[in-house]
């Protein structure tokens, strides 16, 4: 079967929530947390992209980290947990967040074709960097490349720009998966052929940029760039 992504030469990845599963940070709590797990692990994650959303629109540039613990903050806050063993253990948790389970056999599919692959996130390398390691999956990226380098978030086109300027592709020849749905939108409108990772199946944003297609996990990449398995 034809490839639907045919003249792809790099796979770049979001990393949080595309590669790695971000609410294993509190599953791997749970019993801290209390009965409020899952919906402080769902706030976090929204207040946290939020915040980079206005973070960019007042030019108040800040590392993830930082970030990602004013968004614990407003969210342990808003379920009355004040115990800061909780927000310590929850923050280094982000420091080593589980791959999702189809990930390894995927990159190591890549690899064998001679496909290239890097990380393009949100991250700061403080973050990235152990978590990446963590994973046992740093040999498999050619680069993990972190909006740290422009001062600014996603979906601001400098942070797509970086591939081309670190990397040496140009936007055509790749392939950008992201399992945030805004994320890959801007991907798309900035060049790339965007793969948007549908982990939910929630419903389009209908924002500019057309995704070149849609997938429930990334065990059906391969066979959409080509690769044989």
């Amino acid at each position: 079967m034809a490839a639907a992504l045919p003249g792809i030469e790099m796979c770049v990845f979001d990393a949080y929530g595309t590669l790695f599963d971000f609410n294993s940070a509190v599953a791997r709590h749970r019993r801290a947390v209390g009965p409020s797990a899952e919906t402080l692990s769902e706030m976090w994650r929204q207040k946290q992209i939020q915040y980079t959303w206005l973070r960019n629109a007042m030019g108040a540039y800040a590392p993830f980290w930082q970030v990602t613990g004013e968004a614990l903050d407003h969210s342990l806050a808003t379920h009355r947990i004040a115990d800061p063993a909780v927000r310590e253990r929850l923050m280094g948790s982000y420091l080593a967040l589980d791959p999702f389970p189809e990930v390894p056999g995927m990159l190591a599919c890549l690899s064998r074709a001679g496909m290239r692959s890097a990380i393009l996130s949100n991250g700061n390398p403080g973050m990235l960097d152990p978590m990446v390691a963590a994973s046992k999956l740093a040999n498999q990226f050619e680069a993990v490349l972190s909006v740290d380098e422009v001062g600014a978030f996603k979906p601001d086109p400098r942070v797509y720009r970086l591939v081309e300027t670190r990397c040496g592709v140009t936007p055509d020849k790749v392939c950008f998966l992201s399992s945030n749905c805004w994320d890959a939108h801007g991907a798309a409108q900035f060049g790339f052929r965007t793969v948007w990772v549908n982990r939910t199946g929630a419903p389009d944003d209908r924002l500019p940029g057309v995704l070149a297609a849609q997938v429930r996990d990334l065990s059906d990449l391969p066979d959409l760039i080509g690769v044989p398995r």
